[in-house]
């Protein structure tokens, strides 16, 4: 025993205050304790200490039972017209041409304001349920009654970059983890073959913030998106090297294995490099499965047909669509394809003239949208995949500058719509005021549309935290964000 002397605030036992309180009726003070470290999970990791290299990407169980499994976002970028798309309004017809003279806030950066135009789009209903939907849109359409249309979305702000970056992240600011990034930490992966997110974007360039509309923020490596290219290899530096056999390039990765295993033990629980070990036999794996996926060569005629392979148009948006379509049969967890690349005329930027603009968009995107939502019927992945429609904002129901037939910048009130498992298909949620400048009803923000998403997915948005910096971070943050329970079918 030791001289009590020595002994920091000794009692009149001999022991320290944690000693004594420890000892105390057999132990008993410390069952508290002891239940505290239990429910935290400590207890559990200490006892079960990993043999090998954690897969961050391991699956994981939902929140709560949910039907989906997948969600692929179709990013209109560049911010598609809500009132040429989804929209209609019949009091832009009556004031055609007039000045506008209300209080909504119109043009952006300087952006000349001119009158008030409408739509040279008809609307027409369409389905059992009556969805009204733009002309711009005859083969989606016939889907009318699976899509439900939010014409309330609402973000804050106006700017291309942080808006593709708040619908992306949930924030204007560069640096957070992607929606993609969170399914894949909150899910894991279905998949252990490919990425668990995947990105495809337009051939004419990438959104405005380019990798950081699909980065893992201050998660692990390994939640960020993977870029595939649709034509080509997926993937550039995808191939073994020439000259190099299977048994050698297993056998160097193997001893690369066992190195960066000794380096993690002697560091603890380090995820970024566990990410980055797995990540090199995710390469290895995928070497063959990513270059199948995107082989179309065995796809029939009448499927490359029905996806617009054929024409020069819809060739591009095509395939990337049939691609997704293999990649969810492979069990990707998120898919993200970008229509519009670069800047202006490019993307939906409709600034000069934004009925060609959404003619040309409109016309790369919606026969193979609609293929693919076909073929995810006929395949039955309908019942477990989301599909997300819209930009990073919308558009005004002014034009550009007097006799021009552009439309500035509008993140008060803009349409997308959602599809698919657990979706109540056939309606519009919310509206956007008589001439379409600002949502007045069911407003719902950027966060708002994250936290239905998770839900569907199984997750509930207040539970699906990454700790860092000293807090709890969510998708959703702080400001207190809703479930869009009118979605939900």
């Amino acid at each position: 025993m030791m001289n009590s002397r020595f002994i920091p605030n000794p009692t009149p036992c001999g022991r320290t205050r944690r000693e004594f309180l420890w000892q105390v009726g057999g132990g008993f003070a410390s069952l508290a304790l002891a239940d505290l470290l239990t429910r935290d999970g400590f207890l559990s990791r200490a006892a079960a200490a990993p043999t090998s290299t954690p897969n961050p990407l391991a699956p994981k169980a939902s929140h709560f039972q949910a039907k989906a499994k997948h969600c692929v976002f179709l990013f209109m970028n560049g911010g598609p017209s809500q009132v040429d798309t989804f929209d209609p309004k019949p009091a832009l017809t009556k004031w055609h041409g007039q000045p506008y003279r209300g209080e909504a806030k119109v043009g952006s950066n300087g952006r000349p304001i001119g009158h008030l135009m409408q739509s040279p789009f008809e609307f027409k209903k369409h389905g059992r349920s009556g969805l009204e939907i733009s002309s711009l849109f005859p083969h989606t359409s016939r889907f009318a009654d699976d899509l439900c249309v939010i014409r309330s979305m609402q973000a804050d702000t106006a700017a291309h970059a942080s808006g593709c970056l708040q619908m992306n992240s949930g924030s204007i600011f560069i640096g957070k983890p992607a929606l993609g990034a969170w399914l894949s930490y909150g899910l894991g992966t279905l998949n252990e073959n490919l990425p668990s997110f995947v990105v495809m974007t337009d051939p004419r360039g990438g959104p405005i913030g380019s990798a950081s509309n699909w980065s893992a923020g201050y998660m692990p490596a390994a939640y960020q998106g993977t870029l595939f290219r649709s034509v080509g290899s997926p993937l550039l530096d995808l191939a073994t090297p020439t000259g190099t056999t299977d048994r050698q390039q297993r056998r160097s990765l193997d001893l690369l294995k066992a190195l960066n295993e000794q380096h993690l033990a002697s560091r603890g629980e380090e995820s970024e490099l566990a990410a980055r070990i797995e990540s090199y036999e995710l390469a290895y794996r995928m070497q063959t499965s990513a270059s199948d996926v995107v082989d179309l060569s065995r796809e029939s005629e009448a499927t490359k047909e029905a996806y617009g392979l054929n024409d020069k148009l819809t060739a591009d948006f095509g395939r990337k669509c049939l691609v997704t379509r293999r990649l969810l049969e492979k069990g990707v967890r998120f898919i993200q394809l970008y229509s519009g690349g670069g800047h202006i005329e490019d993307t939906w930027d409709g600034h000069n003239d934004c009925i060609s603009n959404h003619k040309l968009h409109a016309g790369e995107t919606d026969k193979p949208i609609a293929a693919l939502m076909a073929d995810l019927k006929r395949t039955g992945l309908w019942d477990e995949t989301i599909l997300v429609w819209g930009g990073e904002f919308g558009r005004t129901p002014t034009s550009e500058g007097v006799g021009k037939p552009g439309r500035d910048h509008d993140w008060h009130g803009f349409s997308m719509w959602l599809a698919g498992a657990g979706v109540k298909g056939g309606q519009a949620i919310g509206a956007t005021d008589e001439l379409g400048f600002k949502a007045v009803e069911d407003p719902v923000h950027v966060s708002d549309l994250h936290a239905t998403i998770l839900h569907l997915m199984g997750l509930d948005h207040t539970r699906l935290t990454y700790f860092q910096s000293g807090l709890n971070q969510r998708l959703t943050g702080v400001v207190e964000r809703s479930v869009v329970t009118k979605v939900l079918g």
